[in-house]
């Protein structure tokens, strides 16, 4: 392609590619930083803790990814794709103080997501978050409109009949990629004294 091509598709670029393409950067670029903390990792040290915190650096990615994963569902299928579902008789209460006769199904895979289970690798750790991130990029690359919004799932940490937008989504899933590829820096830097960055 020409230069005088390239200039005239770019011109004829709309807002909209413009700033999905931005956006798709950004979060690209937090993956980028966080996978960076984990070059090198055996398995072994992937699930290491190596502070007093619950969190390893494989199941570090495991959260972003699950995370991410669940975020685009949510804007494909609206609140249904992310349930917080309570047992009859538990309470948020219950939850949040540690008392609940019974622990929902979300919530432990939550709980499970921050580690390394018997047989995970981190191979196949990465390999997943890259298939959730090319997934993002296609979802993303189809919806018509980054305004289009969703009422947030009923949870306590969403305020009651808030509404989430694609971009908005875009905005946290890389808030939360970039504040964990910091935590990645803390846990890599505990393990062996590298980091990332």
């Amino acid at each position: 392609m020409t230069a005088s091509a390239t200039t005239e598709a770019t011109s004829h670029r709309s807002p909209l590619d413009e700033e999905r393409t931005a956006l798709l950067t950004a979060l690209a670029t937090a993956r980028s930083a966080l996978t960076a903390t984990l070059e090198g990792l055996s398995d072994e040290q992937a699930g290491t803790r190596p502070t007093v915190s619950a969190l390893c650096p494989g199941g570090l990615v495991k959260h972003v990814a699950a995370m991410e994963e669940s975020w685009l569902r949510f804007v494909t299928e609206g609140p249904s794709a992310m349930r917080y579902d309570l047992p009859d008789g538990v309470t948020w209460a219950d939850m949040a103080a540690g008392t609940a006769r019974e622990i929902p199904q979300w919530a432990i895979e939550h709980g499970e997501g921050f580690r390394m289970l018997p047989g995970e690798t981190l191979a196949g750790v990465l390999a997943d978050y890259e298939r959730v991130a090319g997934r993002t990029e296609e979802i993303i690359a189809s919806v018509p409109d980054l305004s289009a919004a969703h009422p947030l799932p009923a949870a306590p940490w969403n305020p009651p009949g808030a509404r989430r937008s694609v971009r908005g989504v875009l905005l946290h899933l890389i808030s939360e990629t970039a504040q964990h590829a910091g935590h990645g820096d803390l846990l890599r830097e505990s393990l062996d004294g590298r980091t990332a960055s």
